[in-house]
């Protein structure tokens, strides 16, 4: 008779695994040789296909299984296992971001940015897919001393999306009343949060309003429908002037290459000026390389009326 072939435990099969883990289940290294399996990271084997480029939270279950027991992932790969849009500045080339406790081992392995928990972080720490990972909120007050103002309010809009958001203005503000005076990057987030909306759609969104008000135009409304005389919604521009009629879009490449998209953008528009709205489209070159272009459009709009 033919011989079967070798059948991991279904405990092993399902998740990455340990080195010791295997042992407990009576598999040495020479035994665990019979089976196609990975080597996401020493110490560590898998039976799933590697993880695909961006795919955090796989990235996260490989790397587990090495990590000491008190191990919390933290700052932006929290974020991003929360599924929260990450702003620029964050992507470190030498991994993912975990945090262990004072006096508890320190991940030396490549992949890996390590960072020391302090007795705040503590009651902040919660499950998400089986992984022990920071609260949004605490994730949020991390990125402080990484990356920008404008990013930092990129990302507390990222955490409070019209969809499927993960916080909430009041849990961000809640977290950074909870710091110490004098921590560091206190003002930012602070400042941050008086230039946060809930919300909103993009990160792009979120720095184009961003340029707007930092070269002195008032802060537009951000997804607020607007009617028609007889009550029918005509369309939710990204950024509005209620006021002075005028509705500033951002338009990602989905809104050139998707047909149907194309076809709503045209016909919204055209509703939008047939009640006297003035349209102002950007995108992303008018965002990130010419920002200036963007405001002298939407400042003569303003004026214009």
């Amino acid at each position: 008779m033919p011989r079967r072939p070798p059948v991991l435990p279904a405990r092993l099969a399902g998740a990455p695994f340990s080195l010791s883990e295997a042992a407990e289940h009576g598999l040495s290294r020479p035994e665990l040789r019979r089976f196609d399996l990975r080597t996401p990271t020493p110490g560590v084997r898998s039976a799933a296909a590697a993880p695909r480029p961006g795919d955090v939270v796989a990235q996260c279950l490989d790397l587990a299984p090495a990590l000491p027991d008190d191990a919390v992932f933290c700052h932006a790969t929290a974020l991003a296992l929360h599924g929260a849009d990450l702003p620029f500045g964050v992507a470190s080339p030498r991994g993912l971001h975990v945090q262990v406790g004072p006096g508890g081992s320190w991940p030396r392995r490549r992949g890996i940015v390590a960072h020391q928990r302090s007795d705040a972080d503590v009651p902040h720490v919660v499950l998400r897919n089986g992984l022990r990972v920071m609260t949004p909120e605490r994730a949020w007050v991390q990125l402080a001393s990484t990356v920008s103002p404008r990013e930092l309010v990129v990302a507390a809009d990222a955490l409070t999306r019209r969809r499927h958001p993960v916080s909430s203005p009041a849990a961000l503000r809640a977290a950074v009343a909870r710091l110490p005076p004098g921590t560091r990057g206190i003002r930012l987030l602070r400042a941050a949060l008086d230039r946060a909306r809930p919300g909103t759609d993009s990160c792009m969104e979120t720095r184009l309003r961003w340029e707007l008000v930092d070269a002195g135009l008032p802060c537009p409304l951000v997804n607020e429908l607007v009617r028609a005389p007889d009550g029918y919604v005509v369309a939710m521009p990204d950024l509005s002037y209620r006021e002075e009629l005028v509705a500033v879009e951002y338009d990602g490449d989905v809104h050139r290459t998707d047909r149907e998209t194309w076809r709503r953008d045209i016909s919204r528009r055209q509703e939008l000026e047939s009640l006297g709205w003035r349209v102002i489209t950007c995108t992303a070159d008018d965002v990130l390389r010419h920002p200036a272009r963007a405001v002298a459009w939407v400042r003569r709009a303003l004026h214009g009326r």
